[in-house]
C-alpha cells in the first residue's frame, strides 16, 4: 500500500499555466454560481480574482472564499463582516483566518458563528 506521499510522487498535479489562470478568469464571471464557486474554490486562484468574488452576490460564492485555505488573510478580514451568517461561519474555521478577524467573530451577532470560534479555539488547544 502507498502512501499518500508515494501516491503524490507518482501522480503529480499538473503545472498551472498562464491558460489555466486565463480559464479561471473567464469562469469567475460565468452567469452560473455553481461555476464561479469552482473558481474561488481553486487553490490556483490568483488573489485578485479572490477579492472579485468575495463581493460575489451568491453567497454560495462567497462561501467557496471564506473556506479556501489560499485566500488571503485580507479578504478573510473583509468576509469576517459578510452579511451571510454562512459566510462568518466559513472564515471562522478556515485554518489561515487572522487572529483578528477571529476575534472580531467571537463577538459575532450570530450564536453560530460564536460557536465556530470556540469550537476551533477547543480544537487548537487539544
Amino acid at each position: 500500500m502507498l502512501t499518500p506521499e508515494q501516491a503524490a510522487a507518482l501522480h503529480p498535479s499538473p503545472a498551472v499555466t498562464e491558460s489555466k489562470i486565463r480559464r479561471l478568469r473567464l469562469l469567475a464571471t460565468h452567469e452560473n454560481p455553481k461555476i464561479r464557486e469552482s473558481v474561488a474554490s481553486s487553490h490556483n486562484t490568483p488573489d485578485d480574482l479572490f477579492a472579485v468574488l468575495a463581493a460575489d452576490p451568491d453567497a454560495g460564492v462567497r462561501s467557496c472564499v471564506a473556506r479556501n485555505e489560499a485566500t488571503p488573510c485580507d479578504i478573510l478580514r473583509e468576509l469576517a463582516s459578510d452579511r451571510s451568517e454562512t459566510v462568518r461561519g466559513w472564515v471562522a474555521v478556515n485554518y489561515f483566518v487572522p487572529t483578528d478577524a477571529m476575534e472580531k467573530l467571537a463577538q459575532d451577532r450570530s450564536k453560530t458563528v460564536r460557536s465556530l470560534v470556540k469550537w476551533k479555539g477547543e480544537l487548537a488547544s487539544a
